[in-house]
């Protein structure tokens, strides 16, 4: 695409990096996990590159292949038994560090926007306050894990938080797409996410924070987990 900064392309592919490591570190680097999101890598990158997500006319929306079967993936995660113990399992303190992904990905938003492939109403300077989680995750991270000194409830309500404010700018971006149920940003639609690298936001980094969310309300929620995850839990 044209107009877009390359330290927009260097922010987004950092971020991207980021957010599928610090993920896999939670995992353990379960050789599994590696698998399945290599593959998803190169799926959705080819779909990306052969223009497959630029036909906007189609319904369901395209974009359904890049965030829904995640989330639906998700959902059957969450079902299974053997999912659900390994999602007990995954290193909380790393998934709270994690957000912290959510500062670069809004820049490259604001580049994006400066490029004219983005509305103004999905950065920080618009309706996207979602900057907020990232610029918080360190502190939660320390005084949860590190000094102690926060607990589950703290916990809980800066998760639900940072759900809403995902969930806001999710919302908004879905409806200022160039789909036939758009209803903002008409007069510069999101566009960026149609291509490669971009397709790579709600197909991997939106997923695994969601899914980063999730796991903490899990583990927090459970009375066998919450006392060893908040007081016990490791140091990065």
């Amino acid at each position: 695409m044209q107009n877009i900064s390359t330290l927009t392309y260097i922010l987004f592919f950092a971020a991207a990096a980021f957010s599928i490591f610090m993920f896999l570190k939670a995992t353990k680097f379960n050789q599994k996990i590696f698998t399945i999101i290599c593959t998803w890598l190169v799926i959705q990158s080819a779909l990306a590159l052969s223009g497959f997500y630029t036909n906007t006319s189609s319904l369901p929306p395209r974009l359904f292949f890049a965030l829904g079967i995640p989330v639906i993936g998700i959902i059957l995660l969450l079902l299974n038994r053997r999912g659900n113990s390994f999602l007990s399992q995954m290193d909380l303190p790393t998934m709270t560090l994690l957000h912290i992904v959510r500062i670069p990905v809004e820049f490259c938003l604001y580049g994006l926007y400066i490029a004219k492939t983005v509305p103004e109403l999905i950065t920080f300077t618009g309706s996207n306050w979602d900057i907020i989680s990232g610029i918080t995750a360190p502190f939660i991270f320390y005084f949860a894990f590190v000094r102690k000194t926060i607990g589950v409830k703290t916990l809980l309500t800066w998760n639900l938080v940072c759900v809403i404010l995902l969930a806001n700018v999710v919302v908004h971006a879905v409806l200022s797409a160039p789909y036939p149920f758009q209803q903002f940003a008409f007069d510069q639609p999101v566009k960026a996410v149609l291509y490669f690298p971009f397709i790579l936001l709600p197909a991997v980094i939106v997923p695994i924070v969601l899914l980063s969310h999730i796991i903490a309300f899990k583990q927090l929620l459970s009375p066998k987990r919450t006392k060893e995850q908040v007081s016990a839990a490791n140091m990065i």
